[in-house]
């Protein structure tokens, strides 16, 4: 910041004043709550500006620039994803921008690398395949598919003998297998629909999307369709500090091997609150559409005390821009209408009381559901684009001191020293 600049009167938006202090955009709305520093709201109306002076100043008085976070939430320095004024960046570049120009194995290397590299494609080393269908074969048949992901993985590392060699270079090439790696390992879904012979196993060269496409649904798919998976992909593969990119984080400063921090990701991805949610979606949507509208599906996710799935997120007052992006995909293709229009009919149902705003979760539901996809279908979906995300923060904690993700208990229990028990 130069005195010529301050003199100027510079203003700053949410973003940019984040990232001069070093901190969340939640945090440079707690330093206005607590009178730290001042806002003004952005021409137009939408998001807030901020003094650059005023800003500075603060930087000053801190003596530091380092990412801090509301109280009890753990906060990490990452430049990977930026979240701020309802829409989200990967390495400073429009997300949903990027996965709507570029398929999702080019967004990922943009990612990891800050390199966009037109048409590259993964590939999976035979041995790792091989040992991950044998491992994904031995699973009782009612598993799902994070079950089989979680094996295809550890099966993965096993037949990788360069797992524990944490450079740069080796990490990426294991990426870069991985995910393939862990597509060819679910199983192709049974019943495929009639055509010109049997497609089998897509081709490697037809991209990630094309490859995933037949282990989520019998039905064959158009260029739509494709498209709409392909952008999905692109869309989840990171979403700031996530539960689970937390946990593969944790596993990463520990020196865990890439394997194990996709395991770690996978671990904590399957629970309803993250991963899953979409499954919830997707078993509503149908609901909706057997019963002939949202009012009475609504009402018994109410009456049971549940949430409505698909709703709201804690990052963004207005629509998720994952949930926009996608949904505008999905009104090009013609199957998706009657999901569409239950998804619309939930939102529009809730919103006469409270103006919830529809999710990602939503839209994968509404992918899923017109395309005769299981109810975790979007789970798949979620973990396949999100380990390359994990990945991306495991590079960036392998570059930062190990063992620094190791708070301190705040301890409750009894005072010591406490009398042995009684046997």
């Amino acid at each position: 910041m130069t005195e010529q600049s301050e003199a100027n009167g510079q203003r700053l938006t949410t973003r940019e004043t984040a990232e001069r202090l070093g901190v969340k955009p939640e945090t440079v709305y707690a330093y206005v709550s607590r009178g730290q520093l001042s806002s003004s709201r952005a021409p137009g109306g939408r998001g807030s500006t901020f003094d650059a002076a005023e800003v500075d100043a603060l930087a000053r008085r801190t003596g530091r620039r380092e990412t801090t976070s509301a109280p009890g939430e753990p906060a990490v320095r990452t430049g990977i994803t930026l979240i701020a004024d309802d829409r989200y960046y990967f390495r400073g570049v429009d997300a949903t921008e990027l996965a709507a120009r570029h398929a999702y194995e080019e967004v990922a290397e943009w990612l990891w690398t800050g390199e966009l590299r037109p048409g590259v494609r993964f590939t999976a080393p035979e041995q790792a395949v091989a040992a991950a269908r044998r491992a994904v074969g031995a699973l009782p048949v009612h598993c799902g598919s994070t079950d089989r992901l979680r094996v295809a993985v550890v099966a993965a590392a096993a037949a990788d003998p360069l797992r524990f060699d944490l450079s740069r270079e080796t990490v990426l090439g294991g990426a870069r297998g991985l995910i393939p790696a862990l597509v060819a390992a679910l199983p192709m879904v049974v019943g495929r629909e009639r055509g010109t012979g049997d497609p089998g196993e897509p081709d490697a060269s037809s991209g990630l999307a094309a490859q995933l496409w037949p282990k989520l649904t019998a039905r064959r798919p158009d260029e739509p369709s494709l498209a709409a998976l392909d952008t999905a992909l692109a869309l989840l593969i990171d979403h700031d500090l996530a539960a689970s990119t937390l946990a593969a984080r944790v596993a990463a400063s520990a020196r865990a091997h890439p394997y194990a921090v996709v395991s770690a990701g996978l671990g904590v991805l399957e629970g309803p609150l993250h991963g899953a949610a979409s499954g919830l979606a997707h078993r509503m949507l149908a609901e909706v559409l057997e019963r002939g509208g949202a009012a009475p599906v609504v009402a018994d996710h109410l009456r049971a005390g549940r949430r409505v799935p698909g709703l709201g997120h804690r990052l963004y007052t207005g629509e998720d821009p994952r949930a926009r992006t996608l949904f505008g995909l999905l009104e090009r293709i013609p199957q998706t209408g009657p999901a569409l229009a239950a998804a619309r009919d939930v939102v529009a149902t809730t919103a006469r009381d409270v103006p919830l705003h529809a999710n990602v979760d939503l839209a994968l539901a509404v992918l899923s559901v017109a395309s005769g996809m299981p109810a975790e279908a979007g789970e798949t979906v979620f973990a396949i684009s999100r380990t390359a995300g994990w990945i991306a923060h495991a590079l960036e904690e392998y570059g930062e001191r190990p063992l620094r993700m190791r708070p301190s208990g705040h301890y409750t229990g009894p005072r010591p020293p406490q009398p042995l028990p009684s046997p």
